[in-house]
């Protein structure tokens, strides 16, 4: 199927049956949110792959007791960088030198102006940017999940200080942004399942600057 019929197909499965997603689908899945792009190459987040059931219930009330937290079969939590620090963006830097086989001289121009301009900037500031980038990867694993046939429910509905602290995100410089869920539609049960898409019309969401 085309891009476009893959996007046509998903919707935000509101039920799911409890169905176990094959691995290799998973696999492919994660491998998509890798190969995300992100401001700078940095991939400024983490994400928390959750299959154990105990988990998912304590999950579930923080997530305004949202069906699809246990019925999924894998919980995708996105978590960014609380803040970027120097030691980080070093960090990084170093790895994608190394893949390279660039000295680590090669980038230092570019990294001391990322250094400089985002530890110059509040951490509030900084994690608005890196929610942003973690978007991205979220939004490239929902296409992944639609062309492996996998419902994927993205949820910002939670109480994210309390999903934090259960996940001890904290102590990893983190901050959760959001939770996908993973699994297969409960037609039967799902109250949206056989509603027609509804998108803004593309006259009222294009302004085309000729």
């Amino acid at each position: 199927m085309s891009l476009l019929e893959n996007l046509q197909w998903r919707y935000a499965t509101k039920k799911m049956t409890g169905e176990k997603i094959p691995q290799e689908k998973i696999d492919y899945i994660l491998e998509a949110i890798r190969l995300s792009p992100s401001s700078s190459g940095l991939q400024p987040y983490e994400i928390l792959v959750i299959t154990n059931q105990e988990l998912k219930e304590k999950i579930r009330p923080i997530a305004f007791d949202q069906s699809q937290i246990t019925d999924a079969s894998h919980l995708l939590v996105f978590a960014a960088w609380d803040k970027y620090t120097e030691q980080r963006i070093n960090d990084f830097f170093a790895f994608s030198n190394a893949e390279r086989g660039l000295p680590d001289s090669a980038t230092d121009a570019y990294r001391t102006r990322l250094i400089t301009m985002t530890t110059t900037q509040t951490p509030e500031q900084n994690f608005a940017h890196t929610a942003k980038q973690s978007a991205i990867a979220l939004s490239i694993a929902l296409l992944a999940a639609a062309e492996q046939k996998v419902d994927a429910t993205p949820m910002e509905g939670y109480n994210a200080a309390a999903l934090d602290e259960l996940l001890g995100l904290k102590d990893k410089g983190l901050k959760s942004t959001a939770i996908l869920a993973l699994g297969y539609r409960d037609e039967a049960n799902d109250w949206l399942a056989k509603l027609k898409k509804v998108r803004t019309p593309s006259e009222l969401l294009y302004t085309h600057l000729n």
